[in-house]
């Protein structure tokens, strides 16, 4: 629902009927709008951090499967999210998630080995694009977005082992 209609037009009593239960039993579990927009988040964060420990358990490298995830998420067509300033005014914690996630996985990226630069090179493109889509910046035609994805594929892919 709020992929579909973009997290800022999400009501609590859409998404209480949506989900089958009460208004009282949604906020029971989400005690504000900015609870049940966390609790997406996190959501969104774990099955990230599920596809990449999948492509780990096939042996896979973690940075070119990160890189696959980032250009697969950077192809979807979605709302800005801007609606995040306003979960964060509400509620200062809601980057906890966001943040333990980008510092579990640069820590990860690092401990794996490779090139140093290329890792930071590979991640901080990432976190840049995540950033244009947030604050609905689209800077990017979708060829140069294609020409970024050959770079860091190639510095994030060329010296794995």
């Amino acid at each position: 629902m709020a992929r579909n209609a973009g997290p800022g037009h999400l009501s609590l009593d859409a998404v209480a009927q949506r989900a089958g239960v009460s208004k009282g039993g949604l906020l029971y579990n989400f005690p504000s709008k900015a609870k049940l927009l966390q609790g997406l988040v996190e959501k969104h964060l774990s099955e990230m951090e599920a596809a990449l420990d999948e492509a780990s358990s096939r042996g896979e490298p973690l940075l070119p499967s990160y890189l696959r995830v980032m250009e697969r998420s950077s192809a979807e067509e979605r709302p800005p999210a801007a609606w995040l300033f306003s979960a964060i005014a509400e509620d200062p914690g809601f980057l906890e998630p966001i943040n333990r996630f980008r510092g579990n996985l640069l820590k990860r990226l690092r401990a794996e080995g490779g090139d140093l630069g290329d890792i930071l090179l590979v991640f901080m493109a990432m976190e840049g694009l995540q950033c244009l889509k947030l604050f609905d910046t689209e800077l990017l035609t979708a060829e140069e977005r294609a020409i970024l994805f050959e770079r860091v594929h190639a510095a994030g892919c060329g010296r794995q082992a």
